[in-house]
């Protein structure tokens, strides 16, 4: 779709999200009024979730931004969720100034505790925040786990699972079985 078309479409949109989320979290929500927000989104806070979002924020078709009860999400200025993204915040995600994830990006800050008594179904989950630096760029179909650090200025290359320490400027690619017939 033409960047104009879907301008007079999503700008409007965008106000329109981004007014109910604050008027439904007046105190626990921060954004900027004017975003480039598709209507095919979901922006969903639970009561005592916290959400702060950066001014020139982006969001695509089929995206999903999920904050839990007592968790903490923060999007730096000038950053944009593509299509299809999740992310699912039960702890705390911090995403830089300048971050552009690629389609099918999936960040969550939690696992399922399938040892805890009544397994998956008892809803427990194993937290730790995940930070991602300024200007990241996370190719397509990438999936981001819990207590992952991405340092500033890195590339992370598609269809990629990704956890832990990541120094900035790294490049990171998962490597793959070049000898499958």
């Amino acid at each position: 779709m033409n960047k104009f078309v879907r301008a007079t479409v999503c700008v409007p949109c965008g106000m329109i999200k981004i007014a109910l989320t604050k008027l439904c979290h007046p105190t626990s929500f921060s954004g900027p009024l004017i975003s480039l927000v598709s209507p095919f989104t979901e922006i969903t806070m639970d009561r005592g979730a916290k959400l702060r979002i950066g001014k020139n924020f982006k969001m695509r078709d089929g995206a999903k931004l999920r904050v839990r009860k007592g968790a903490t999400c923060i999007i730096g200025n000038n950053s944009s969720i593509n299509c299809n993204n999740i992310i699912a915040c039960r702890e705390r995600i911090e995403i830089g100034e300048n971050v552009m994830l690629s389609p099918n990006v999936l960040i969550y800050d939690h696992d399922h505790d399938f040892r805890a008594p009544g397994g998956v179904k008892a809803g427990k989950y194993k937290t730790a925040p995940v930070k991602i630096g300024n200007n990241v760029w996370i190719g397509a179909n990438t999936v981001i786990l819990r207590g992952t650090e991405i340092g500033d200025n890195c590339v992370i290359g598609a269809g990629g699972i990704v956890k832990g320490q990541y120094e900035e400027g790294s490049v990171i690619i998962q490597k793959r079985n070049e000898d499958v017939e």
